[in-house]
C-alpha cells in the first residue's frame, strides 16, 4: 500500500496493464491524492457490437457492453483487464477514461438484419454496467433498447444503478411479452462497506427501491449477491435475498468474489487501506477456496469455489433462496418467437457504421 484512498474512487493507483512493455511512472505533486481525478469519455467507432463467449458456466452465450470501462470504480470488478487491451491501466483508468460506442444502435439493428443471424436472449451490460454515469448524457443503452424493442428481440439486464427507472417504459412494454427481466446485483446491504467497494455505484437501499419500482411495473426481476466476499460480505447473503424479496424479486444467484489478472493486486492494495485488520484473514480464506491460490480460472470451480466453507456458503444461498421461493437465474426463458427481422434499408447503410 503505497497510495492513499482517492475519495469517490475504487483503485488508489495507475499499475502497468499486463501487455504494456514499458513501464509508465509519473512523477506524483504533494496534493495530487487530494485532487478528484475527472472521467473523461472517448467516443469509440466499434465494428461489431453483439459479443459471443463459450463458456459453460455463464447463463448466456451473447451479451453487449456499450461501454468500455465502469465509473461505478467497484473495485473487485472481472472486468477491469479488459481496459489492458486498450493500452489503458486497469486501475484509476478503467474508472476515469471511458470508452462510449456510439454507434452501438445502428450497429446492432445492422447485425439482426443479417440473413444467418438466429435469435437468442442477449446480455446487457455484463462487463460494464450499461447504467453508469455516463449513460444519463450518451442513452447509448436506451437506444439499443429501442432497437431490441422494435424487433421483439429479447434481453436481460444486470445493473447497480437505480438510472434503470428511466427506462421502465420500454422495459414494462417488453415485459408484457415475455422478452425481459432484470437483475440487481447486491452483494450486502452495509451501506458504508458498499460505499468502499463500488463507491459510484447506487447504495444497496436505492437498488431495492428501483427493483420495487420495476416489479411494480411488472418488469420481472431477480438479484445477484455478487461477488460474496468472506468476512466481508458473506455475512449478507440471508438479508440480501430476504430484502430483495420483499421488494418483488422471483429469481436470485450469486458468485464468489474471483480475482483474475490485475484485479488481484487492486483488491489486496484496496484491503490494506481500507480493512488492513481482516486482509490477511480474506486473502487465507479466499485461499482456501480456491485449491490455495488466489484466483481460480477454471469453468465452474471459479464462480462457487471449493472446499468445505465453499461449500457453506453455497449451502446457506440454497437454503435462503428456497425458504424465500427464489428460483435460479435461467435466461433462456424469455421468449425468441417473436423476433421481427429489420427491413433492409439499402439507402440507410450507406451512413451506418
Amino acid at each position: 500500500m503505497d497510495k492513499p484512498s482517492i475519495k469517490g474512487r475504487g483503485a488508489a493507483g495507475n499499475p502497468q496493464g499486463r501487455f504494456e512493455i514499458l513501464a509508465r511512472e509519473r512523477e506524483q505533486q504533494p496534493d495530487e491524492a487530494a485532487q478528484r481525478p475527472r472521467t473523461t469519455v472517448t467516443l469509440h467507432r466499434s465494428r461489431s457490437i453483439i459479443s459471443r463467449n463459450q463458456s459453460p458456466d455463464v447463463g448466456f452465450n451473447r451479451s453487449i457492453n456499450p461501454y468500455q470501462g465502469c465509473e461505478h470504480g467497484c473495485i473487485y470488478c472481472y472486468a477491469r483487464p479488459s481496459h489492458a487491451y486498450y493500452g489503458l491501466s486497469p486501475g484509476l483508468e478503467f474508472e476515469t477514461r471511458l470508452l462510449a460506442k456510439h454507434n452501438a444502435a445502428g450497429l446492432l439493428r445492422k447485425e439482426l438484419a443479417r440473413p444467418a443471424y438466429r435469435c437468442e436472449v442477449i446480455a446487457l451490460g455484463v462487463n460494464t454496467d450499461a447504467y453508469q454515469p455516463v449513460e444519463r448524457e450518451r442513452k447509448l443503452t436506451r437506444s439499443l433498447l429501442e432497437v431490441l424493442w422494435e424487433h421483439r428481440h429479447p434481453v436481460s439486464l444486470i445493473t447497480k444503478s437505480a438510472l434503470i427507472e428511466r427506462d421502465i417504459d420500454l422495459l414494462a412494454s417488453m415485459a408484457r411479452e415475455g422478452l425481459t427481466r432484470v437483475f440487481f446485483s447486491i452483494n450486502c446491504l452495509d451501506g458504508e462497506i458498499a460505499r468502499r467497494l463500488e463507491p459510484r455505484a447506487a447504495a444497496p437501499y436505492r437498488r431495492i427501491e428501483a427493483m420495487r419500482r420495476l416489479t411494480g411495473a411488472g418488469i420481472p426481476c431477480g438479484v445477484m449477491v455478487a461477488p460474496v466476499i468472506p468476512f466481508l460480505t458473506d455475512k449478507d447473503i440471508e438479508p440480501v435475498l430476504g430484502a430483495a424479496k420483499a421488494a418483488g424479486a422471483v429469481a436470485a444467484g450469486y458468485v464468489l468474489l474471483r480475482l483474475p489478472h490485475e484485479v488481484k493486486g487492486l483488491f489486496k492494495d484496496w484491503l490494506a487501506r481500507h480493512y488492513p485488520l481482516r486482509a490477511e484473514h480474506v486473502m487465507a480464506r479466499l485461499r482456501d477456496m480456491r485449491a490455495g491460490r488466489e484466483n481460480d480460472p477454471n469453468f465452474g470451480s471459479r464462480m462457487s469455489g471449493e472446499g468445505e466453507y465453499a461449500q457453506l456458503i453455497a449451502r446457506r444461498f440454497e437454503v435462503a433462496a428456497g425458504k424465500l421461493g427464489l428460483e435460479e437465474r435461467e435466461d433462456s426463458a424469455l421468449d425468441t418467437s417473436k423476433f421481427r427481422v429489420p427491413e433492409k434499408d439499402l439507402q440507410g447503410s450507406l451512413f451506418e457504421a
